[in-house]
């Protein structure tokens, strides 16, 4: 067994563009950050709906500032 060069008429094989592996490589990592941000999770859009949901609670939360005076009180006793 040794090491297989070309044959002298053969040209080496092209290599991608820079721009075109850069592209390939950002793709493939999005597709992994998103199968691992799945990963375990049946219904992804319904997870998807549900945080969304919660976000727009939050916000709403945040932008209608503190509870007016004389609101209910919890105590523990």
């Amino acid at each position: 067994m040794g090491l297989c060069f070309p044959c002298p008429g053969e040209s080496a094989p092209p290599s991608p563009d820079l721009e075109e592996k850069r592209a390939k490589l950002a793709e493939a990592a999005e597709r992994r950050q998103k199968e691992a941000a799945s990963r375990g999770i049946l219904d992804v859009q319904s997870v998807e709906q549900k945080r969304k949901k919660k976000e727009k609670i939050e916000k709403q939360i945040a932008t209608s500032g503190p509870p007016p005076e004389g609101g209910l009180r919890w105590t523990v006793s």
